[in-house]
């Protein structure tokens, strides 16, 4: 007859010298502890990391213990889900046979298989960025291949854009036509313009000075006006 008890109890032992930074006795009765498992460090120093509930029934090892992810890091949701597959595989390949150190060993692969995905999973990320930088520059560096669509397209834009400017243009004329007015139109709008020219003579004609001084006295001149030699023009010549 199988002594469960002592077969429990001697792998507990084994397991807490193997994972003594690791390892936590929750309770003695049912028999419950703790494991937590990590990845190796990935390129960054990464890491993914569980930490496994045991729970040993009353015929262990001839049954499964219960088990249950107690806690995660950096762990995606499916890669959880995994886990507890994987642990139900590996319990029921090894019925009959302590098994605790199986299943944490399992997971410890699981583990670093998730970081060296994590990893591909990165490179691959960057070689399709390359790959889309580099289509795109192709694509700046050829321009839009011009297709008979495209031209008409683009044609029909032109011609649209072209008959509005025109239409701008011509508005803008008419509004500036609008309000100039031409020489006549001027003279009937302000009566003061036709008067404007006699005005400006009559002010210059008042502010011109005469200096008289610079004239001889008309009757201190003897002349002789009957003289068929008389020449006005001559009496400024004469000298003093």
């Amino acid at each position: 007859m199988t002594d469960y008890g002592e077969e429990q109890r001697n792998e507990l032992e084994a397991i807490e010298s193997i994972y003594p930074d690791s390892f936590t006795v929750l309770s003695e009765e049912p028999t419950s502890f703790t494991i937590t498992v990590t990845s190796d460090a990935g390129e960054n120093e990464e890491t993914v990391e569980v930490t496994l509930k045991f729970t040993y029934v009353e015929n262990y090892p001839d049954e499964p213990p219960l088990w249950e992810i107690f806690s995660q890091e950096n762990l995606e949701d499916s890669d959880a889900e995994d886990i507890l597959t994987l642990l139900k595989e590996q319990a029921e390949e090894n019925l009959g046979m302590v098994m605790i150190f199986t299943l944490v060993t399992a997971v410890q692969e699981k583990l670093n298989e998730i970081i060296d995905q994590i990893k591909n999973r990165r490179e691959e990320e960057t070689l399709r960025k390359e790959r889309e930088d580099e289509e795109a520059e192709k694509r700046a560096f050829q321009g839009t291949v011009v297709t008979i669509e495209n031209f008409l397209t683009w044609k029909a834009k032109f011609e649209q854009e072209v008959t509005e400017l025109k239409k701008k243009r011509q508005k803008e004329e008419e509004q500036a036509g609008k309000g100039k007015l031409t020489g006549k139109q001027l003279f009937e709008t302000d009566h003061n313009l036709d008067t404007s020219d006699i005005q400006f003579l009559e002010d210059v004609g008042n502010s011109v000075e005469v200096d008289e001084s610079l004239f001889q006295d008309m009757d201190d001149l003897d002349l002789d006006e009957d003289d068929p030699d008389f020449n006005p023009l001559d009496l400024g010549s004469d000298e003093d």
